[in-house]
């Protein structure tokens, strides 16, 4: 992803509010299921990681993208965005150079 498209994603993130949390349960199959399916209905989602998470954020965000093969947008604090275009419900067009 170049930076402009992840600029560009970064402004769209801006505005919405995390729907998934990481704690002290980690990174489950069910969980990954539940993401894969809300990537799929909304392209870029928010996700929040705990303070009771094994996990540091960006090792967290990591796996998360790689496991739902995402892109990993942005890392903030406590709070990462994942992109991956929808099959079916394509919402978001990133601008081309």
């Amino acid at each position: 992803m170049k930076g402009k498209e992840r600029s560009y994603l970064k402004s769209l993130a801006n505005g919405i509010d995390a729907i998934f949390q990481i704690g002290k349960g980690g990174i489950t199959p069910n969980f990954i299921e539940q993401v894969k399916l809300a990537l799929e209905a909304r392209e870029l989602i928010k996700i929040t990681v705990l303070d009771n998470c094994d996990l540091e954020t960006r090792e967290a965000a990591a796996e998360v993208a790689d496991l739902v093969e995402g892109e990993l947008v942005q890392v903030i604090g406590k709070k990462f965005v994942i992109y991956k275009e929808s099959k079916e419900n394509k919402n978001i067009h990133i601008p081309k150079r």
